[in-house]
């Protein structure tokens, strides 16, 4: 599956936030990349701003277009909030669970350990990274990959405390989702109002 393997620090300074972590390139070059990045001081547009919110979304999660609006439909599709929901299908991504749980440093981390055949759901070995995780199902370390270096590292004084909605053990090195995470539970700063609000021009 194709993904964005680019240059992390010129998308962090596009949009203006350290998305992909701690950026000492975004601190040290607090403008949009390029030849004029320091000069350009325009104000964006309604539609700049909105399309700006979903670049942001869709390189957080790590999640192509045609992903991310497949996502946004299903999302329009069912009961709630279509932002909100949105959201929450991005984060009960196998992927993205994988990196809650602190399996992983990172998302992209995180999306290697599943294709890579190191994590498991309910048990059975899942290698799909865009595998949605249900309320209930337990998300684990295989038992084979449990002294893997890099998941050692990740581990070592993570807070398993952070997000209330997945509840850790450390027995089998993983976790149960208790529940869909309520927005105030999800720290990403994305304005998802915006991402709907493109989505209904189109």
């Amino acid at each position: 599956m194709a993904r964005y393997t680019g240059p992390k620090s010129k998308i962090a300074r596009k949009l203006g936030e350290p998305i992909y972590g701690e950026d000492k390139v975004l601190t040290r070059k607090n403008y949009p990349p390029g030849q004029q990045g320091a000069n350009r001081r325009r104000k964006l547009s309604e539609y700049g701003t909105q399309l700006r919110e979903k670049q942001k979304a869709k390189y957080t999660y790590g999640v192509l277009e045609r992903q991310f609006r497949n996502l946004f439909n299903k999302a329009a599709s069912m009961k709630g909030v279509t932002g909100e929901v949105l959201l929450q299908l991005l984060e009960t991504r196998l992927d993205n669970v994988v990196y809650r749980l602190g399996i992983a440093p990172t998302r992209a981390a995180a999306r290697q350990l599943v294709l890579h055949r190191h994590i498991t759901v309910d048990g059975q070995v899942v290698n799909i990274a865009s595998y949605h995780v249900n309320p209930g199902q337990i998300v684990a370390v295989r038992e084979k990959s449990k002294s893997l270096e890099v998941i050692q590292d990740a581990l070592a004084g993570f807070n398993h405390s952070k997000y209330p909605w997945i509840e850790w053990d450390e027995n089998i090195k993983g976790g149960k989702l208790l529940n869909l995470p309520l927005r105030d539970d999800i720290p990403e700063n994305i304005k998802e109002q915006l991402i709907v609000e493109l989505y209904s021009k189109q």
